[in-house]
């Protein structure tokens, strides 16, 4: 889903925890658990590990530091930097769920989550003001102790996965393409088979480049993947107006059509199209058994949470309101952009749209220059993008199984080959891109955007009485969270179980 890239370069800065002007009473003392404590009690040492996340020449400094950490980024470079932290792989399966929600209840969920995910900023500021912490791990840690660092640490650790996941999906679904297109292989070719290619990428590229143990330079990275995204929505918006409805399932035809554009199609067993007139009429409201897929794929693409107190900490002149109006202008730029994509994209292919947006085109175009451009810009992003994504991964693992031992090579090298041979194992085996945006989205985005957020400020922000509406809100936002996990889980898992007989039905006979 989204761009972890911002929360690296956060994790690899020295992370000072002053609070907010406007409620910081005293520089020398922080908030842990509703007590105001002295900055050299017992509790500054409480998380004396989280020191593993921190550049050498900051190891000796102390944890909490005493004076007020003034934060260098504008308001608009953070909105920038947000945009980034929640733009990711998540836009290209926008155009599938509205296929199968359809426009209206599409735009209904969008705004729903839209909605929940800014609130869950607002939980999430309010809670670090009180809690005293910058950090999602630390929150968790001083909200519910170990339990809570290890949740907050595995849901991460499960989105940024399935952020990993979706970016080599990208490279098994468009690498092909784009090869074919430069050497005129059929797909039966080796080196034209997505699967192959995405295990040479990871050894030839990611690998060298996840095994570096400074990876401060690929932070523009994030920049570049902005940038893709929207150049692909460009390009969606343009090829609506271009590719007619409904899509001629005769080769000249849709080459005579096409002409204008320089477009040529895919080999003749192109899907056969309906040209009924329905299939080009949009639906407003659609139910069937991949509408299940919707809310998951939502909550994925919104997700950027762990990288939001990290950037409060860097904003100028910080204040909780500030930092707020920061995430509105950053999800209303990436909802108008997620609804523009979305829309066109289906408004394009219809009932005929793909899990994946950007590999639907394919079916209908071979060679075409514009979707060639794209597909380069955005495959050269997201393979640098997935080292990125790889090491607060790594260093949580390492962190979990060997917290006190200095660095070895043997075990930076172990740990890396384990995760990217995981992650390409997932990649082949798993059928769609659509089921890691499911699972991920029902599972680890639910925690960090509902679940989380809300237990969180539940335990940790004192000073309101539980009677109160603002801790009442929480509490029905945390129910909504359980609903959602519960709910898009179990209906997911009966969609696969479903799959699962249909495909040994077809297999028997």
């Amino acid at each position: 889903p989204q761009s972890p890239t911002a929360h690296l370069r956060t994790e690899m800065k020295p992370l000072s925890y002053g609070h907010e002007d406007s409620s910081s009473s005293n520089s020398n003392e922080y908030v842990y658990q509703g007590m105001k404590v002295p900055l050299d009690s017992q509790y500054n040492d409480v998380e004396a590990e989280s020191q593993n996340f921190l550049p050498e020449h900051n190891l000796g400094k102390k944890k909490y530091e005493t004076e007020y950490h003034q934060g260098n980024a504008s308001f608009g470079m953070s909105v920038f930097n947000l945009g980034n932290a929640i733009m990711g792989s998540g836009i290209l399966g926008l155009s599938y769920a509205m296929a199968n929600t359809g426009i209206a209840l599409f735009v209904i969920l969008l705004v729903a989550v839209a909605i929940f995910s800014l609130y869950s900023v607002h939980l999430l500021l309010k809670t670090a003001n009180e809690g005293g912490a910058l950090v999602y791990e630390h929150l968790g840690y001083k909200a519910f102790g170990i339990p809570g660092k290890l949740a907050a640490s595995c849901s991460i650790t499960m989105q940024n996965i399935g952020a990993m996941s979706s970016y080599l999906y990208i490279v098994k679904y468009e690498l092909p393409i784009v090869i074919q297109a430069f050497t005129g292989a059929s797909d039966k070719e080796w080196y034209a088979n997505g699967d192959y290619l995405v295990l040479l990428v990871s050894v030839v590229i990611i690998l060298p480049l996840s095994l570096l143990r400074n990876l401060g330079y690929l932070g523009y990275t994030s920049g570049l993947s902005l940038l893709c995204m929207v150049f692909f929505l460009i390009v969606v918006i343009i090829k609506k107006f271009q590719i007619p409805c409904p899509l001629p399932n005769e080769l000249n035809a849709l080459n005579e059509t096409l002409k204008s554009s320089n477009a040529s199609l895919l080999d003749s067993n192109t899907t056969a199209t309906d040209y009924s007139d329905d299939t080009c009429r949009p639906k407003y409201f659609v139910f069937n058994s991949q509408t299940v897929y919707a809310v998951p794929i939502l909550t994925f693409a919104f997700v950027c949470h762990p990288a939001i107190l990290p950037m409060y900490e860097e904003l100028k002149d910080r204040s909780r309101r500030r930092m707020q109006g920061v995430a509105n202008v950053s999800f209303l730029a990436m909802f108008i952009m997620y609804l523009l994509a979305a829309l066109f994209g289906y408004l394009t292919f219809n009932i005929h749209v793909g899990p994946e947006l950007l590999h639907t085109y394919a079916r209908y175009y071979k060679s075409d220059v514009l979707l060639l451009i794209v597909r380069l810009a955005v495959l050269t992003a997201v393979t640098l993008t997935v080292p990125v994504v790889l090491f607060p991964i790594r260093t949580s693992v390492n962190h979990l199984l060997c917290p006190t031992k200095n660095f070895s090579w043997v075990r930076h090298t172990a740990i890396t080959v384990g995760l990217l041979a995981g992650t390409n194992a997932m990649v082949i085996l798993v059928p769609t891109i659509k089921d890691i945006f499911g699972f991920i989205g029902a599972s680890a985005a639910a925690m960090l955007i509902f679940i989380l957020p809300s237990a969180f400020y539940l335990k940790l922000v004192k000073k309101e009485p539980m009677q109160s509406m603002q801790k009442l809100g929480a509490a029905a936002f945390l129910v909504l969270g359980f609903l959602v996990m519960i709910g898009c889980m179990s209906l997911i898992i009966v969609d696969w179980v479903h799959q699962f007989s249909n495909n040994k039905k077809s297999d028997g006979h």
